[in-house]
């Protein structure tokens, strides 16, 4: 018992030295700012140099450093800062969805749900089904890392508990079991294109029976494996070390009044007669949103604008609710409640502004692409075979993660060089792809350069104005060591039974 208690204290000394490590960092907007400055700098510094590599995509290809102080690199600085900002991939998703919780928020519906919700579902559960609405939000895309985490949080200080811990919860969830679901998503043929093009290199007659389902049965058992092990995390090593929240902010917590109830109802009937009409438009195969028959989820209309779905069902309930309880009474209530709205989002704008240059500038500099092959082949020169070199291909791809954040990007440099390296080892391109997505998922949620982490700290400032990067790291570090180490297990366990990874996807590839 002392030796548990002895190594649970290291684990979360170790914590304290991250989160202060990294909190002696500047503010996220002055850090961000800072790394744009230096990408600059550091690219005229390597491209003078003349590194270059290879490109295993495009054989003969070469990718050099490109700098930003050259001639031309200045007018792409000049030139591509505001298309920077607008761009910046989490900026509009973030406001538009806003828009509709927004609405839903400051009418009172979101409160009166969670408060209703808190007195309906067992406490114990909660945690658990946080992190697992988290892991099936993929099929959404990223709508999951706009939705769940502030409602893990507004949930959690409900019920008195620590808000970041539910925030860290979701976001877990969301980002770190990307690439496990109970359905296929866009994820799926995303990757799963690139390893048959990868494996057509080595044997064109393998590639043509694989199909965009290969990883599926894995996927399926990772989403409850995930699921436990994220609860366990949360709730033995993360909400201990958050301690008893001491904010100002506090959810109220108490049954519904009967004039909330009446708007609830109502709200209610909104969403179901709104979900029928979306549905007369997504499910019909002739329907506008419904997409190619037989691949709906990966490419129809309505998946990729799965964000205009949520800001309208959060929208109009949201609006039902304020008249029927009478907190909007006419358009301009509307009209300043959204304003509201927007102008809580002021610190995350200025953060996608200087977050979106500096994303742009190291993709535009080619250097994590550089950085990426030189770990693939570093990677081949090891000669290692079987889990070993399984293990070392996660590691390394756990690492690239923390510099390049798209999962396409990335497997589509490494995917030409492993696919064919396992295969003539004996391993299927469908269990290289799957040890991609444990390595690629399991790390999201510890990196800067992912995408969402601004928007990550923006939510939890509002429960702690001191967050910074350091402190969401902290928080976050334990589910990414415990979800690399024991989704690599399970991974690994797979292996050994030679159990197929999705349909006619086996282990082993036989030449």
């Amino acid at each position: 018992m002392e030796e548990t208690a002895k190594k649970r204290g290291m684990l979360q000394r170790f914590l304290d030295i991250v989160e202060k490590s990294g909190n002696k960092l500047p503010h996220p907007i002055t850090l961000f700012a800072i790394l744009a400055v230096i990408v600059v700098f550091l690219s005229a510094i390597l491209s003078a140099t003349g590194i270059s590599v290879e490109d295993p995509a495009e054989p003969g290809e070469m990718i050099t450093i490109t700098s930003l102080l050259s001639s031309s690199g200045i007018v792409y600085l000049f030139e591509s800062m505001v298309d920077n900002f607008i761009n910046f991939a989490p900026l509009g998703v973030v406001l538009a969805t806003m828009i509709g919780i927004g609405i839903a928020e400051r009418t009172g519906l979101i409160s009166v749900l969670l408060r209703s919700f808190v007195f309906s579902v067992p406490t114990r559960l909660l945690t658990a089904a946080l992190v697992f609405a988290g892991i099936m939000s993929s099929v959404a895309s990223d709508a999951g890392y706009v939705v769940l985490p502030p409602l893990g949080a507004m949930l959690f200080a409900a019920l008195g508990r620590h808000p970041l811990a539910g925030l860290a919860a979701a976001f877990a969830g969301v980002s770190a079991g990307f690439s496990a679901n109970l359905l296929l998503s866009a994820t799926d043929p995303m990757l799963g294109e690139l390893t048959m093009q990868a494996a057509a290199t080595i044997d064109p007659a393998y590639a043509d029976t694989m199909n965009n389902a290969m990883n599926y049965y894995f996927i399926i058992v990772s989403t409850f494996f995930l699921t436990i092990v994220g609860t366990i995390v949360s709730e033995k090593i993360v909400e201990p070390r958050l301690g008893e929240y001491k904010g100002d902010y506090r959810e109220t917590i108490g049954k519904a009044t009967s004039e909330e109830k009446k708007g609830m109802v109502w709200a209610g009937i909104s969403f179901v007669v709104t979900a029928v009409l979306l549905a007369f438009l997504v499910v019909p195969q002739n329907s506008p949103l419904h997409g190619e028959p037989g691949n709906f989820v990966a490419t129809s209309p309505f998946m990729s604008s799965l964000v205009v779905a949520i800001l309208i069902l959060f929208f109009i309930p949201g609006v039902v609710y304020g008249i029927v309880t009478k907190s909007i009474r006419n358009d301009k209530d509307v009209a300043n409640q959204l304003s509201d709205t927007m102008a809580s989002m002021g610190m995350f704008i200025v953060l996608a502004f200087t977050a979106g240059q500096f994303v742009a500038y190291f993709n535009e500099t080619n250097m994590g692409l550089v950085l990426s092959v030189y770990g693939a082949e570093f990677l081949q020169s090891i000669n290692l075979q079987g889990i070993p070199l399984l293990l070392v291909f996660i590691l390394i791809t756990g690492f690239i993660n923390l510099f390049i954040g798209s999962a396409s990007a990335k497997w589509a440099i490494m995917a030409p060089v492993f696919v064919p390296i396992m295969m003539q080892l004996g391993y299927s391109p469908e269990l290289t792809q799957m040890a991609y997505r444990v390595a690629d998922s399991s790390t999201n949620i510890i990196t800067p350069l992912m995408t969402y982490f601004a928007i990550i700290i923006a939510f939890a400032q509002k429960y702690d104005k001191k967050m910074g990067i350091g402190s969401l790291i902290s928080v976050m570090l334990p589910y990414s060591l415990v979800f690399l180490l024991t989704w690599s297990i399970l991974l690994i366990v797979w292996m050994l039974l030679g159990l197929d990874l999705g349909p006619g996807s086996p282990i082993n590839y036989d030449g």
